[in-house]
Order: C-alpha cells, then structure tokens, then sequence
C-alpha cells in the first residue's frame, strides 16, 4: 500500500518503508528516528501536553524515539515553513560564528604546533 508520508525533520519521502512504522524505523536521508510525536496524527503543539489523545502517557521531548501505543504516523508532519526558518537561522549562526568544519581545523592545526615545541 503506497502512503505519502514525508519526514518530519528533513521532508524526505518515506514511501520505501511499509506501514506501520517499525518503532527503530529512521530516516533514509536524515537519520531521525520515527516513532516520534511530531510524526504522530495526534501531535498538536497548541493541545495540552501536545498530544489530542488523552490515554496517552506523557512525553516530554517530542523528538525522541518512544513507545507510545496510540502511534499513528501522519501525512502531514513536515512543514516546509519551519525548515526554511530552521535552515536560514543556521546559515545566520554559520555567517556570525564560522562554519563548524573551519573551526575544527584551526584546532587541528594550532595543536600540531603546540605539539612540535615539545618535540624539540
């Protein structure tokens, strides 16, 4: 049976995997893990704990793996939106602090040089 679900985090199409969701099932592009609220069809983040079912036991980060037995996964959990805010605040933070790659290398590079003065 063909579904149109997408990740939630990144968008990618989910159609390779089969309903329902294995609870270790994740992402093929970003890794996320699935059985998350936010790929649930009760997910709302206006509602009361963030969930529209009410036998459901309480999950404090929305994000991470759960056992939730009321998990349905949900077409429309992406949203596009959000990832370009999301995206474009990255793209901000990587202008004003450097891109993380660059940072990593300068470290590399002054610890060679901390480490040649004491091999002389």
């Amino acid at each position: 049976m063909s579904h149109n679900i997408a990740c939630f985090r990144c968008g990618a199409s989910l159609a390779s995997l089969s309903l329902p969701l294995s609870r270790r099932d994740e992402c093929p592009e970003c890794s996320a893990h699935l059985h998350v609220c936010r790929m649930c069809r009760h997910f709302d983040p206006t509602a009361v704990r963030q969930c529209l079912e009410d036998d459901a036991e309480d999950v404090a980060d929305k994000e991470r793996l759960n056992f939730c037995e009321w998990f349905i996964p949900c077409e429309d959990a992406f949203d596009p939106a959000a990832k370009a805010e999301a995206d474009a605040a990255r793209r901000s933070l990587d202008t004003l602090f450097g891109d993380g790659d660059t940072a990593a290398e300068s470290s590399d590079s002054s610890l060679s040089e901390a480490e040649k003065l004491f091999r002389s």
